[in-house]
């Protein structure tokens, strides 16, 4: 409605209203004319926007379920316009799975099975039900489990179709190697959900499921596995391997002169997005992480020959929020020493900006890393230099050795063979040797850096249970965490690479505040709901973390007249005057009511005493909690001995107290588990 149209017919409202000496008034008349026509006005907005949306949607058709348009993430049509069969998937986390991927796809030339590696969050994995399209097409997925059984970032979205669908994958030829670590409740549990499932979808298993343990040798489970895959392979699709080892380069490289690219289009540690840690944008996560400053770094131990530091980071201007119980993810620095050894022992200059470009047009990998950058860049912020090198690493430096005993001893350690698996065992895993320490040692072996840079691993982010509450710091995250560093029999000093950054930046009087790349990595690791359910956390070490965060929170609850149900800690360490970490806290927390505590001091006495110990005295208090209270049950730390141990005791008092075999309690105790009535934050 237009203005002059609205005037007219305001002035003949009121000349009416005159005219006939109405009961409503002027300014009646009018409002209600301005009512009128606000109505009329909407009524003709909303069908013209009817007409809009009627348009819009003329433009699209939905599509029946089973039809699959190809997209630029379509996986089918890279291998089809590239002429491979075979395609390799992997659920990474930490880069392990990802490399034995990639491994797979490049060994498949040898077998006339031309490869690809895919993201299957990159990809869409409907398109499964035509890989049988392609001749002699076979899907390997490279899978790890993390967490409580859980995939990984990557595979959550293929795990979740896999389990929720019903997609017909008749025809669909496949393998599964999955990653895992057996000091954990649910080994592997993806990598066979996974195999198990594709088969019940009418999938084809080409070869068995194969199992990697990250606590005894995965690299030695791999290759024990793909040696028989191999085989079943070609008996499969009737093909020979043509015998010959291929080594080729999978990146190329570009070797930019000064001046060839601006200073400003060049990389400098930034996890994806050029200059996201200049100009900072969220949402923050594992591709761009926030750049907290430390604002407290200080020393936890009274005395001793170790280090614990609580790290207090700022992530007030970062939007992030975390509950008790979450992890901090921290991007750590390679030490500088060993960046310039390197940098030695290959005769490289540091500073000479690069390209690595993959030779696959057709990977979504276009880089190993953020390129263009120096190589300084490249192995102080984005490859693992410290990690031990795996057999296929030593496989392409035999290539770069003139002494041929050097040659035989890298070629006999990356063999399949008893003796070399022996030779790998005590060289490299018993001696901690890294790649630093296999060129010095190794000193006819001079691999050009570029080469270097494609075959070691990409630096992870280092996680840690955070050991603070929003509660009480809602704008700081607190980190507790032991320096790493010990001997090796070589007698070199191996650091841990986190750790050790952190404790060389702390903050000082008139500088400014150092800064951490940082995101939150959220967790089932959860306080009940209901602040007077009981608890019993079990915490030894920095274990006590996430502990600190249950305790602060149930504090606060307590101070603002919530009911708060018995909070039990028991914790450990060796002495009580040099390593009790937070021992004013705890002893507060005691005199105020908030906990009961139970402290075992390991190397204060002729016999030591662990946590277990104490807890093994108390079988009435676990059964109390766990089978007449409704309480809940947490450990954090060690998973390899502490975390058995403790669930061995827990077993033993639903036995011996609550009356129930050996079989019912393991029963009872999953039960719990799977209500987060039980729950473990555990590393190996």
């Amino acid at each position: 409605m237009s203005d002059s149209t609205q005037d007219i017919l305001i002035k003949e409202a009121a000349a009416a209203a005159a005219m006939s000496g109405s009961l409503f008034s002027t300014f009646d008349i009018i409002m209600l004319v301005i009512l009128f026509g606000a109505a009329v006005w909407w009524l003709y907005s909303s069908r013209k926007d009817n007409k809009k949306d009627d348009l819009l949607l003329s433009k699209y058709s939905i599509q029946p379920a089973a039809t699959i348009e190809v997209t630029e993430n379509s996986f089918i049509t890279k291998l089809q316009s590239s002429g491979r069969s075979l395609v390799v998937f992997y659920g990474s986390q930490t880069g392990t799975g990802e490399e034995f991927a990639g491994r797979l796809a490049k060994e498949g030339v040898r077998y006339k099975m031309k490869g690809m590696v895919a993201d299957p969050e990159e990809c869409d994995m409907e398109e499964l039900t035509k890989l049988k399209d392609i001749s002699n097409s076979l899907a390997v997925f490279c899978v790890a489990t993390y967490g409580e059984g859980d995939p990984t970032d990557n595979a959550m979205e293929f795990y979740e179709w896999l389990k929720n669908g019903e997609p017909d994958l008749t025809g669909l030829n496949y393998a599964v190697f999955g990653l895992g670590n057996k000091t954990y409740e649910h080994y592997n549990a993806v990598a066979i959900y996974i195999d198990k499932r594709l088969e019940e979808l009418g999938a084809a298993r080409v070869y068995e499921l194969g199992l990697g343990d990250d606590d005894a040798n995965i690299e030695d489970d791999f290759i024990t596995w793909k040696e028989k895959f191999w085989p079943a392979v070609c008996e499969k699709f009737n093909i020979e391997s043509t015998g010959e080892e291929e080594l080729t380069r999978q990146f190329r490289l570009v070797s930019h002169a000064p001046g060839d690219v601006a200073s400003n289009e060049v990389f400098k540690g930034e996890i994806s997005r050029l200059h996201s840690l200049e100009v900072q944008r969220p949402p923050f996560d594992a591709k761009n992480p926030f750049l907290a400053q430390i604002k407290i770094n200080r020393e936890l131990h009274q005395g001793g020959d170790r280090s614990c530091l609580h790290v207090e980071l700022d992530i007030s201007e970062s939007k992030m929020r975390y509950e008790a119980g979450d992890h901090v993810a921290v991007y750590p620095t390679n030490d500088v020493n060993l960046v310039n050894r390197l940098g030695e022992l290959t005769g490289a200059n540091l500073d000479e900006v690069f390209s690595l470009i993959n030779t696959d047009q057709e990977s979504t990998k276009k880089h190993p890393f953020p390129c263009p950058t120096s190589y300084r860049t490249a192995l102080s912020h984005y490859l693992e230099i410290t990690a031990l090198p795996r057999t296929h690493i030593l496989r392409e430096l035999v290539e770069y050795c003139t002494d041929e005993e050097d040659k035989q001893k890298l070629l006999l350690m990356a063999t399949n063979s008893q003796e070399g698996k022996a030779l790998y065992q005590t060289f490299i895993v018993d001696a901690c040797r890294h790649i630093v320490h296999i060129l010095e040692d190794i000193k006819s072996c001079k691999p050009p850096l570029d080469h270097l840079c494609e075959l070691l691993p990409r630096l992870q982010p280092r996680y840690y249970s955070i050991s603070s509450s929003p509660k009480l710091y809602p704008e700081t995250v607190h980190i507790t965490a032991v320096v790493v560093k010990y001997k090796t029999p070589t007698g070199r000093l191996n650091k841990g690479v986190a750790t050790t950054w952190l404790a060389d930046h702390k903050p000082e009087p008139g500088q400014p505040l150092p800064r951490v790349p940082v995101y939150i990595r959220k967790s089932q690791f959860r306080l009940p709901l209901q602040t007077q359910t009981p608890v019993l956390m079990v915490g030894p070490g920095t274990g006590l973390a996430p502990f600190r965060g249950f305790l602060q929170e149930r504090a606060v609850a307590r101070q603002n007249g919530k009911e708060v149900g018995d909070t039990i800690l028991y914790f450990g360490c060796r002495h009580r005057d040099q390593d009790y970490i937070y021992r004013e806290e705890l002893e507060e927390y005691e005199k105020n009511g908030d906990v009961t505590l139970h402290v075992a001091f390991s190397r204060d006495q002729a016999q030591k005493v662990y946590v277990t110990h104490l807890l093994e005295k108390n079988l009435d208090q676990i059964w109390d909690i766990l089978g007449k209270r409704n309480g809940h049950f947490y450990i954090c730390g060690d998973a390899k001995n502490m975390a058995v141990d403790v669930r061995n005791i827990v077993i033993r008092a639903v036995v011996e107290k609550g009356g129930r075999t050996e079989a019912e309690a393991a029963q009872f105790l999953k039960k719990l588990e799977s209500m987060k009535k039980y729950s473990a934050d555990v590393w190996s």
